[in-house]
């Protein structure tokens, strides 16, 4: 038998502890290692399978834990809509998350997924969610953003749900745009500011990082999304998708300045646009993803496409998918949101990867980068979620945080026939007054369109909230005052029915992205006849609920005062507030409210400048109670 020294043996034994802790525990999993260190040894350790897995974003429908486990899927989201149930819990979604979850952990390398969700008012496509006032509206309020980012983190996360598609940071020029309502003003210096729901959903940014990083603080936060870059407000007559064309000079002096501020406050991933930039498709713009974005702007989280949006750099779309998957990737996008053919992605990028067409280390720089978002997070400590948050989901303290926003969104665009004749405030007490239109008793119109469903629902079925009209019926004097509800009364009925004054609440119906593209921007019937029935008999004040400026100059001399309440969401109390003197108007229009269509695009700063309210208008009123 062989013997060794007293030294050797200590020697030997050390070697073999070194050996043991690495193969038994890697570098990886141990939270107390750097974070460059944890991102290369979990690196150089996955096989190319491994890496392109980690780049793929599938949709909850398809993501089996078979499918999890099989091709090693980075992440999965909820599209608009895609639910576990009709009115699931918080407990459904949570348990619904960890299930995924769990078929990824089990992986020979255990990497969690990343499930996301589009949160854009709030966790919108959830039951009994706080649906704040969409950004149309926020955009007005100037302030209130990073609490509102703080709830809409608490809600998702009650879920389950550690990433929100949010926030939207569009600069849109032109209403005719069917997502105008997601951007929160046409001044670019209004969306940088409320940049600012970023450090509310993730977290304030600690003192001493390095520019650029992806921060998230914790259980109680969830990575945000910068969207969608760039340019995606620009288009040419609004239309979605479309192509922007503008000046280098302009599309950074106007459309990029809000990525600048949401890297310095350490988003974690920046969302790719459908649109173009003079031609080209920006999933496939390699100069603006990774010449300016990555490494001029020295950003290091993940870039991730729409939905499909590699799909739709051909025209018509999936035409060429080889040469999508090509061009997207080669551009820089790190994450596909694929969200189906998930089998078609991975063969098409592993061939191309394999013949040297896309670089290997276009694959790692990718791979890195969403490595670094999930260590960030903390998903690899806590992957899964727990109830503890649940009831976070609709939180009383959020409903007030939702109603105050309303009343801080309200803008008053008239009031009183002349100056010196206000209708608002209303009496509380009155005989009798009319609540009318066909937005009065809507809360799916309220809340318009990504909301339970992509496109948004009508009816008051859908989710938990309330109505204007309910809003009117809690703040009026029962003893006193009849509150009498006509949908669409005719003339003869409000005339004969000795009204005090009467409440009109029009508007547009929900849509979402294309479908809401429009050329006329017209309030569509029965409004206008409600309008013009109502008013031309008796005192009115109209309410928009809208998510643009419309059409509205021809009724305006009927009209003895007139607001503007965007998409409000499920608060609809904070309307009342306004309307009878609870609280005073304050707010400012952050776009400009043109007279005709004819004029558009019109933005404050235009040469010939002539709108019916201009940007930054906004009457107002004191407090009556």
């Amino acid at each position: 038998m062989a013997r060794f020294s007293t030294p050797m043996l200590g020697f030997l034994l050390l070697c073999c502890l070194a050996a043991g802790t690495e193969a038994g525990y890697p570098q990886y999993k141990d939270p107390n290692q750097k974070l460059g260190v944890r991102i290369k040894d979990l690196f150089s350790r996955m096989t190319l399978e491994e890496k392109i897995g980690q780049m793929v974003q599938i949709e909850r429908s398809v993501a089996t834990p078979e499918v999890m486990k099989k091709y090693f899927i980075g992440s999965v989201l909820s599209g608009g809509g895609s639910v576990p149930a009709k009115k699931a819990s918080a407990e459904t979604w949570v348990n619904t998350v960890n299930e995924i979850q769990k078929a990824s952990l089990s992986t020979r390398l255990g990497i969690p997924m990343i499930y996301g969700i589009d949160a854009v008012h709030g966790h919108n496509n959830v039951y009994n969610a706080t649906i704040f006032p969409h950004n149309v509206g926020l955009g007005v309020t100037r302030q209130l953003i990073k609490k509102i980012g703080e709830a809409t983190a608490l809600e998702v996360r009650a879920t389950g749900i550690p990433y929100a598609f949010a926030p939207c940071i569009a600069v849109c020029r032109d209403p005719r745009w069917g997502r105008c309502y997601e951007s929160y003003s046409e001044d670019h210096k209004i969306v940088q500011a409320m940049t600012e729901i970023i450090p509310g959903l993730q977290g304030d940014l600690p003192a001493n990082s390095q520019k650029g990083i992806p921060f998230v603080a914790g259980k109680t936060k969830v990575a945000a999304c910068a969207k969608h870059f760039v340019g995606d407000g620009g288009t040419t007559k609004g239309i979605n998708e479309n192509n922007t064309v503008i000046s280098s000079n302009g599309l950074l002096s106007i459309h990029m300045p809000a990525y600048l501020n949401s890297i310095s406050k350490g988003v974690a991933t920046v969302m790719v646009s459908y649109s173009s930039w003079n031609g080209e498709k920006m999933h496939a713009n390699r100069d603006l993803v990774t010449g300016f974005l990555k490494n001029k702007l020295k950003f290091r989280g993940f870039v991730i496409s729409d939905w499909q949006g590699i799909d739709r750099i051909t025209s018509p779309p999936h035409a060429n998918y080889s040469y999508s998957v090509e061009a997207g990737v080669s551009a820089g996008i790190d994450m596909i949101m694929v969200p189906y053919n998930f089998n078609e992605f991975i063969d098409d990028l592993t061939y191309l990867v394999k013949k040297n067409i896309i670089p290997m280390s276009r694959i790692d720089d990718a791979v890195k980068r969403i490595l670094r978002v999930k260590f960030v997070m903390g998903l690899f400590e806590n992957p899964l979620a727990d109830l503890s948050l649940v009831n976070q989901l609709g939180s009383k303290e959020h409903r007030e945080l939702a109603r105050e926003a309303v009343r801080k969104s309200l803008v008053l665009l008239k009031n009183g026939k002349s100056a010196y004749q206000p209708l608002l405030p209303l009496p509380k007490k009155a005989t009798k007054i009319l609540v009318a239109g066909s937005h009065a008793d809507n809360l799916g119109y309220q809340c318009g369109g990504w909301t339970i469903e992509w496109q948004g629902l009508g009816g008051n079925d859908l989710t938990v909230g309330t109505t204007i009209l309910k809003a009117v019926k809690n703040t009026v004097d029962p003893t006193t005052t009849q509150v009498v509800y006509s949908e669409n009364p005719d003339a003869d009925f409000v005339k004969s029915n000795e009204f005090s004054y009467a409440i009109v609440v029009v508007g547009e119906p929900p849509y979402a992205e294309t479908f809401g593209d429009s050329l006329n921007l017209t309030i569509p019937e029965p409004g206008p006849s409600t309008i013009k029935n109502v008013c031309g008999a008796v005192k009115c004040v109209v309410v928009i609920v809208s998510g643009r400026p419309v059409v509205i100059q021809p009724y305006l001399a009927a009209i003895d005062a007139l607001v503007a309440a965007w998409l409000p969401g499920t608060e609809g109390q904070g309307v009342a507030d306004l309307l009878f003197g609870d609280y005073g108007f304050t707010g400012k229009l952050a776009r400009t409210w043109f007279k005709t269509v004819d004029q558009l695009p019109m933005n404050v700063g235009d040469r010939h400048y002539d709108p019916l309210f201009p940007f930054g208008f906004g009457l107002s009123t004191q407090p009556k109670y």
